[in-house]
């Protein structure tokens, strides 16, 4: 399992995502916020066995993009839950305006403390978005926790995948404020130890660096003025080079993605 940990707490990444982060998120990667947009979260639908009988969770619901693309194509009912007040209001606002509300409810809160009842969900989803959780260990068990027995846990995220020097770790990690990744055996073990049963592990890190040089491709042609005319050119700079940093990791195979599925 992944040893180094940065000192990132829940603030931070609200802070960011409340401010130019997610906008720039957004920009990249569209409402969703996640590698491979709509495709990738039928992929996981799929795969989850999603269907108009289904109440899922998706924990770090961000917008809400993935959640009004379950409740319009698969007709289920969601739940998203988030800790960062713009996101939530955000996609409330979003979901209102597209008609959804009736089968998608946003509460704002945390994922190592969730608030529902032990067996309330049949799948609990999450999209790249678990690596900015400081204890994947007590992430998983509360997963496994709300739900419900035959429930399944669905989930892709971002990974260490190869060896890393410390330095590596730490610029990676604090340019996308991760307080630690976890690797693809390491999310298994835990997923295991938490009482459920993996049916499936998949590693994405072959096709992950073709998506982060398309990303570094956007942030220095189609974005480049407006991410400098709104935040100026040393935001620019830095996002160059961090996501440079991405890019050469990614190409080397020491940072990936990859998809878990499990049943209670």
């Amino acid at each position: 399992m992944a040893k180094h940990k940065l000192d990132v707490t829940i603030g931070n990444v609200s802070e960011v995502y409340d401010g130019a982060g997610g906008i720039l998120w957004e920009m990249l990667m569209g409402e969703q916020i996640h590698v491979g947009a709509e495709s990738e979260t039928d992929v996981l639908a799929n795969k989850a066995g999603v269907t108009e009988q289904t109440h899922l969770l998706d924990v770090c619901s961000a917008l809400g993009g993935p959640a009004r693309y379950l409740a319009r194509n698969y007709g289920c009912r969601v739940t998203g839950l988030d800790a960062t007040r713009r996101m939530d209001e955000e996609a409330n606002r979003r979901t209102k305006a597209e008609g959804l509300s009736d089968k998608i409810n946003y509460v704002l809160g945390n994922a190592l403390d969730m608030p529902f009842p032990a067996g309330t969900f049949d799948v609990v989803w999450g999209q790249d978005a678990w690596c900015y959780i400081t204890d994947k260990q007590r992430l998983i068990e509360e997963c496994a926790r709300v739900l419900k027995p035959g429930g399944v846990l669905a989930f892709t995220d971002w990974l260490e995948s190869g060896p890393m020097t410390e330095e590596e770790v730490m610029a990676l990690n604090t340019f996308m404020v991760f307080p630690y990744m976890e690797t693809l055996d390491g999310y298994a073990a835990l997923t295991e130890q938490a009482g459920l049963t993996v049916v499936e592990k998949e590693d994405l890190t072959p096709d992950f660096a073709t998506y982060v040089q398309g990303y570094l491709d956007m942030v220095q042609n189609d974005f480049r003025q407006a991410i400098i005319d709104n935040y100026g050119k040393e935001m620019y700079d830095a996002v160059e080079q961090g996501i440079t940093l991405w890019r050469d990791a990614s190409a080397a195979g020491k940072v990936g993605r990859g998809r878990l599925i499990a049943r209670k």
